[in-house]
């Protein structure tokens, strides 16, 4: 069902997991997909992948001139944005005794400084009844050892959920926030994790999932999709959590 045609949909950090996927949702159900990338190949390529018209660019979430750059080159191409899910990021996991303030920097700048200024550049594109759409994490929910900058962080984006949405319904634009659970997709592979230590924490998440496996990125497309779409027009502030029920059960 092509419910998204003549929609211009940006998904940052789209080119892998989550992104990606949902990238691919939106360009199967007729919309014009935008994904971002820290480098232009890279988005060029995966573009390419997903196809249906989508388009790469380049844009590094903490480089904020970046960021500006690219809400600059969308208003010139396409001159709106109808959808945007707000997803670029990372998460690197360390016991306090060994963060540093490179660490948390780096976590900062890109989920929440990258988030809000993401937002705050590409908002005078969008029209009345368009979306926006977070990323967060069920590390917002629960405690989780090692996670103390990752969990702020994305707590602070929990936030941004509700104050924006506060701020911008006036505006015409609903903003909600999709909250993964563990989800099967390339995310360890920048946490600063050796094998062996992956294996471990993803052992001991999947006994705390009810329903006993991880997630696929594609079910996380799914409900950004949701969101998006006039299905849930009556859900405004809302972080929705799709984490196989691991912190509802």
């Amino acid at each position: 069902m092509k419910n998204f045609e003549n929609k211009v949909v940006v998904v940052t950090g789209g080119t892998s997991g989550i992104g990606k996927a949902t990238a691919e949702e939106f360009a199967q159900k007729g919309a014009t997909v935008l994904i971002t990338s820290r480098t232009l190949e890279r988005a060029q390529t995966v573009a390419q992948e997903i196809g249906n018209g989508a388009k790469g660019y380049q844009a590094n979430a903490s480089n904020l001139s970046e960021v500006q750059s690219l809400a600059n080159q969308i208003a010139e191409d396409y001159g709106r944005v109808d959808v945007l899910f707000v997803n670029a990021g990372l998460g690197k996991f360390a016991p306090l005794e060994y963060v540093d303030e490179a660490h948390y920097d780096e976590q900062f700048n890109i989920l929440v400084k990258g988030s809000y200024f993401t937002v705050k550049n590409l908002v005078p594109l969008m029209p009345q009844g368009s979306q926006i759409i977070f990323n967060t994490s069920v590390v917002t929910q629960i405690g989780m050892p090692g996670a103390s900058v990752y969990s702020a962080a994305k707590a602070a984006v929990q936030s941004l959920t509700k104050t924006l949405a506060a701020e911008l319904i006036g505006k015409g634009i609903r903003v909600n926030a999709v909250s993964p659970g563990p989800i099967q997709t390339n995310f360890f592979n920048e946490t600063g994790m050796d094998e062996a230590q992956i294996e471990g924490f993803a052992s001991s998440v999947l006994q705390q999932v009810p329903v006993g496996r991880f997630g696929n990125p594609t079910e996380v497309a799914k409900v950004v999709s949701f969101l998006a779409s006039e299905d849930s027009s009556f859900i405004v502030g809302t972080e929705v959590p799709v984490d196989g029920g691991m912190t509802q059960v």
